[in-house]
């Protein structure tokens, strides 16, 4: 039955999103998750899956070192090795059009 696998889908697209935890890096976080439009700091931004852009997390970060060494440059003066501090629980969200 569709229904059944749909719900499936969504079911692995969970599981994926809920394998990344506070502690792990922006290069972890962004196996699983893209950036979204909108406002957004090094610090504080929100990701959508890559499964689909109607999941979202929300997540904060600590710095670690100076941003863009050895070419890690991200946007923002985001680096790859920056740790999650926090992140939120998936959540549904339409997407942010900048």
């Amino acid at each position: 039955e569709p229904t059944d696998a749909r719900v499936m889908w969504v079911a692995q697209a969970l599981k994926r999103m809920l394998t990344i935890q506070s502690g792990m890096t922006r290069g972890d976080l962004l196996k699983v998750f893209t950036v979204e439009g909108g406002i957004s700091t090094r610090f504080q931004r929100t990701y959508v899956s890559r499964d689909c852009p109607y999941f979202k997390v929300d997540v904060e970060f600590k710095e670690v070192g100076p941003p863009g060494r050895n070419g890690d440059q991200m946007g923002f003066g985001e680096s790859s090795a920056d740790i999650i501090l926090k992140i939120s629980r998936p959540y549904l969200a339409f997407s942010i059009l900048d």
